[in-house]
Parts: structure tokens; sequence; C-alpha cells
């Protein structure tokens, strides 16, 4: 969850926790409102709670703009860009004007770009 809807969800939690409860209180409240009243701060004070225990995303964007010369031999791999194993990552991935990538001998694998794998 980004920082700016964390912040929307506790002061939204925060104004249900207070506000129609706080009014129905204040007038003498009768079984029905109590009750009401109870349920809507207990919503609220449940949306606070699930807000403040989210963690903040893990965003990362990966970008390799002009990378050199990548060269595989042997059963090594070459990646010229950007490597992202099993497509980890939560970010965009960008690559530009990578450079050439090559491989030589039996197992070798060579990337120009951006590797998933």
């Amino acid at each position: 969850m980004s920082q700016g809807w964390k912040i929307t969800v506790i002061v939204l939690a925060a104004v249900g926790v207070v506000s129609t409860p706080l009014v129905w209180l204040l007038d003498s409240p009768d079984a029905g409102q109590l009750a009401g009243a109870s349920v809507q701060a207990a919503v609220g004070i449940a949306a606070l709670v699930w807000a403040l225990f989210q963690r903040p995303e893990n965003r990362t964007d990966d970008v390799a703009v002009r990378t050199g010369q990548a060269r595989a031999s042997g059963g090594g791999t070459a990646v010229a860009g950007v490597k992202r194993p099993q497509g980890r990552g939560s970010g965009s991935a960008r690559a530009e004007r990578t450079g050439n990538a090559t491989a030589d001998g039996d197992g070798s694998s060579a990337v120009a770009g951006i590797d998933y794998s």
C-alpha cells in the first residue's frame, strides 16, 4: 500500500470512529443507535489498525542504458542489461542501447536487454 493510500485510510477511519457515533451518543441514544455506534466505531478502528500494519511497497525501477559488451563462455551467463531472477521485483525494468551479448560454448547464454529467467 502506498503512503498516500495509507494516510487516506487512516484519516477516513479516524473520521468514521469519531463522527456519527459521537453525534448519536450525545443525543441520548436508544439501543439501536448505541449498537450502530459501536459497530461503526469497531469497523473504523479495524480499518485504522489494518492501515497501520501495512508494509510500504518495495518498488524498484531497474534501468540499464548503454551498457558495455557482455561475453559468456564455458557454461556461463552474460547479461548486457537488467537481470531479474524468476521475475522478482515489483517495479518496471527498462533496457536501452545495451550493447552486444555473446555466448560461446555448451550451456552458455547471453541476453542483451532484460533477463527474467
